[in-house]
């Protein structure tokens, strides 16, 4: 997610990849440090520092969040990581037990997707909404994709149809663009 999605630096692949060596096992940041170097070490002791202000949170309290996140985390990579795992977490949530998904779940839709588009990773945003959706009303989420794909060429042709004077225009105009549906 880290290298392909939001597609950041060697350091914060090495440190998605790390994150939680620190926290599950006996090796240390100082070992990190050795191994790996210093900016890997700051970035995963950013991700261990912030993992616990994460929890019980709420979106009331999203905005007054977001900025303490940007207060904690020296670096901005530290929340895209987080970001990450979480979207990884959802990914995969089908291999825990009810009750865990749905806390999850919640959570998730409380707290990460509204951080995610304050913080302009929209994409992500809308995924872990897909996800929790999925997790928490999946007779719901299933009825609504089916609606979605049922009526997917429909809503292609109109939109095909409302770009094409558009993209004239444009052209006319002599100017370089994507129209993106």
């Amino acid at each position: 997610i880290v290298a392909q999605e939001i597609n950041i630096d060697d350091f914060s692949v090495i440190s998605a990849l790390l994150h939680d060596t620190v926290e599950d096992t006996d090796v240390t940041l100082v070992d990190i440090r050795f191994w790996f170097g210093e900016e890997v070490a700051v970035i995963i002791d950013g991700v261990t520092k912030i993992a616990g202000v994460f929890k019980s949170r709420d979106s009331k309290q999203a905005e007054a969040f977001m900025k303490l996140l940007l207060s904690m985390a020296e670096d901005i990579r530290v929340i895209l990581i987080k970001f990450a795992d979480r979207l990884h977490n959802m990914r995969t949530i089908q291999h825990l037990r009810r009750e865990k998904q749905i806390q999850i779940a919640a959570e998730t839709m409380d707290l990460y997707a509204p951080l995610a588009h304050r913080f302009g990773l929209f994409n992500i945003k809308n995924e872990l909404e897909d996800l929790c959706f999925k997790t928490i009303d999946p007779t719901s989420f299933k009825f609504i994709a089916r609606k979605l794909r049922e009526k997917k060429d429909a809503r292609e042709t109109f939109i095909d149809e409302f770009m094409m004077p558009i993209g004239r225009q444009l052209i006319k105009q002599k100017f370089s663009f994507e129209i993106k549906g």
